[in-house]
C-alpha cells in the first residue's frame, strides 16, 4: 500500500519511497543475475512491480515529482558517453559511425513513418512524431550491459560512438518534424526556417556544452582532492543540465560535448571512473521510475498499432544498421549483430513523446504516448539481452 494511506508527513514519504526504489532494484537485479540477464532489466520489473498499476507502493504524486531525476540521469550517461567521442578515436573510424548511424536513425524512422501513415492511416503528423521517437536509441541501458559484463574492443567502441551520436540525430529530426507539425496544426506554410531554428537550436547546445568543458578543465587540475574533483564535476554537469532545462532543450547533446571537450583537453580517464563510482544509485532510481511508469492495461488500449510499432522500430534499426554496414565496409560482425545493440529505447525517447503529447490533439496524443512508454519498459527488458547476446557473438566478451 502506498505511503499516503499510512498518513505519514511528505518528507517520511519521499525518503522512503527512495529507500524502497533502491532496495526493490537490488533485490530484483539479484533474480536477474541468476538467469544470466542484465541489471536494468532487474530495474525495469522492479519498477513495474512496485508501481501503480501493480503492488502500488510508491505514491503516484512521488513518481511524477521525480521527472528531474531523468534529466540528471541522462546528463550522467551523456557525459560518460562524450568519453568515447574522442577526436582521435573518431578520425580513425569516424566516417564508418556517421554512415551507419544516420542509416540506422533514419531508416527506422521512414519505416516506422510510412507504416503508420499507409498501413494504419494515421495522421501525417502523429506518424512523422513516432517514427522521430522511434529512431532514438537509449545509451544507459547498452552503456550499463556495457560496464557489466566488461566489454571491450572495436565493436564495442563503435556501439558507444553510435549510440552517443544516435541521439543527436534523432533529437534534430524529432525538432524538424515538430516544426513541420506546428506548421501542419497552424494551417500554415512549410519553409526554410522551420528547419534550420531547430538546428540551430542544438548548434548552440553544443557549442554551451564546449565552452562548460572548457571551464571543466581549467577547474580540474592535479592539485585537487578527489573529494573536489568530484564535487566540481557534479556541478558543471548540473548546472549544464539546469541550464538546458531552463531553455527547454535537452541536456544530451551539451552533456556529450561537455565530456567529448573535457577528455579531448585533459585526457583525464580518471574523472570520469569518479563520475561512475557516484552515478549508480541516480541510474538505479531512473530506470525503477522508468519501469513505474508503464501502465500494463495500457497495452490493450494501443492494440495492435503499438505491437505493430514494437516489431517495425526493431526492424527498422536492423536493416538500418545492416545498410550502414555494408555502405561503410564494415566487418562481419558489425554487419550481424550490429542492429542487435540499437532495440533499447527509453529515457529520450519518453522525453520526446511528451513533447509530442502536448502537440498533437488529446486523442491522438494519448496513443502516442501510451505506445512509447509501454514499447519503451518492453525494449528495456528485451534489448539489454540482445545487447549482451550480440557482445558475446562478436567475442566481445566471454
Amino acid at each position: 500500500m502506498a505511503f499516503q494511506y499510512l498518513n505519514i508527513n511528505k518528507n517520511a514519504s519521499i525518503i522512503l519511497s527512495l529507500a524502497v526504489i533502491l532496495f526493490c532494484g537490488f533485490l530484483l537485479t539479484r533474480l536477474t543475475s541468476k538467469l544470466k540477464l542484465p541489471y536494468v532489466t532487474g530495474y525495469i520489473i522492479a519498477g513495474i512491480l512496485i508501481g501503480p498499476h501493480v503492488l502500488n507502493l510508491i505514491p503516484e504524486t512521488i513518481i511524477d515529482g521525480m521527472d528531474f531525476v531523468t534529466d540528471i540521469a541522462l546528463a550522467f550517461i551523456a557525459f560518460e558517453v562524450g568519453r568515447y567521442l574522442k577526436f582521435s578515436s573518431l578520425k580513425k573510424n569516424g566516417s564508418q559511425v556517421i554512415i551507419i548511424t544516420i542509416c540506422e536513425a533514419l531508416i527506422a524512422a521512414v519505416v516506422i513513418t510510412m507504416s503508420m501513415i499507409f498501413i494504419f492511416k494515421l495522421p501525417v503528423s502523429f506518424s512523422l512524431l513516432l517514427g522521430a521517437i522511434g529512431s532514438a536509441t537509449a545509451p544507459a541501458s547498452t552503456m550499463m550491459t556495457i560496464k557489466q559484463y566488461k566489454a571491450k574492443g572495436d565493436f564495442v567502441n563503435l556501439i558507444v560512438q553510435v549510440v552517443a551520436l544516435d541521439d543527436a540525430v534523432s533529437l534534430i529530426a524529432f525538432s524538424m518534424c515538430a516544426a513541420v507539425v506546428q506548421v501542419l496544426n497552424a494551417g500554415a506554410s512549410l519553409n526554410v526556417f522551420v528547419f534550420l531554428m531547430p538546428t540551430l537550436f542544438n548548434i548552440i547546445a553544443i557549442i554551451v556544452g564546449i565552452i562548460f568543458g572548457l571551464i571543466l578543465n581549467k577547474l580540474i587540475s592535479s592539485r585537487r582532492s578527489e573529494f573536489n574533483r568530484l564535487i566540481l564535476a557534479i556541478a558543471m554537469i548540473l548546472a549544464l543540465t539546469g541550464f538546458c532545462s531552463l531553455i527547454d532543450i535537452s541536456p544530451l547533446l551539451s552533456c556529450m560535448a561537455l565530456g567529448t571537450a573535457f577528455i579531448d583537453l585533459s585526457n583525464d580517464k580518471e574523472l570520469f571512473r569518479q563520475i561512475n563510482s557516484f552515478s549508480p544509485p541516480v541510474l538505479t532510481i531512473f530506470f525503477v521510475l522508468s519501469g513505474m511508469r508503464l501502465d500494463v492495461s495500457s497495452l490493450i488500449s494501443a492494440g495492435l498499432i503499438g505491437v505493430s510499432y514494437f516489431a517495425i522500430r526493431i526492424l527498422g534499426k536492423y536493416i538500418g544498421a545492416f545498410i550502414g554496414a555494408v555502405l561503410s565496409n564494415s566487418s562481419m560482425e558489425v554487419r550481424k549483430y550490429f542492429g542487435m545493440t540499437l532495440i533499447p529505447q527509453a529515457g529520450v525517447s519518453i522525453g520526446l513523446a511528451m513533447l509530442g503529447h502536448r502537440m498533437l490533439p488529446p486523442e491522438i496524443g494519448s496513443l502516442l504516448l501510451t505506445i512509447i512508454l509501454s514499447s519503451g519498459v518492453l525494449y528495456e527488458m528485451i534489448g539489454p539481452g540482445m545487447v549482451k547476446l550480440a557482445l558475446h557473438l562478436s567475442k566481445s566478451i566471454k
